[in-house]
């Protein structure tokens, strides 16, 4: 094993049918409004943690939550992981403001997010 270490799961994104009725559903849970609000994105800041809602499951077509570990260094991590026999499922690419998102499969077909801020 190697020293690049995790940052714990602070992402995780929900794949929503409806995005104005999973806003009221979180905000209720969570007793705040969303940080991020748009039309095909919302998402909630709260204790640390980042909970985002994606109608549709977005274009990566999401069927359940993604629980995102956060990385300092994400092609070292799926170097890492896909060596034990993850199967890279969406390769890294940046989604704005230099954040860095992956995510590979494990050996039972189980999502598992990556993510890197540069």
């Amino acid at each position: 094993m190697s020293d690049s270490s995790t940052e714990g799961i602070k992402t995780v994104l929900h794949p929503v049918s409806d995005l104005a009725k999973a806003k009221e559903v979180y905000a209720a849970l969570l007793g705040m409004e969303p940080q991020h609000d748009s039309a095909y994105y919302v998402g909630f800041d709260v204790a640390g943690q980042h909970i985002g809602l994606v109608p549709g499951g977005g274009p990566q077509g999401m069927s359940s939550p993604v629980a995102y570990w956060h990385v300092p260094d994400i092609e070292a991590k799926l170097a890492e992981v896909t060596a034990a026999g993850a199967v890279v499922k969406e390769a890294a690419h940046d989604v704005g403001g230099g954040r860095l998102v992956a995510t590979v499969t494990d050996l039972d077909g189980n999502v598992l997010g990556l993510l890197q801020d540069r």
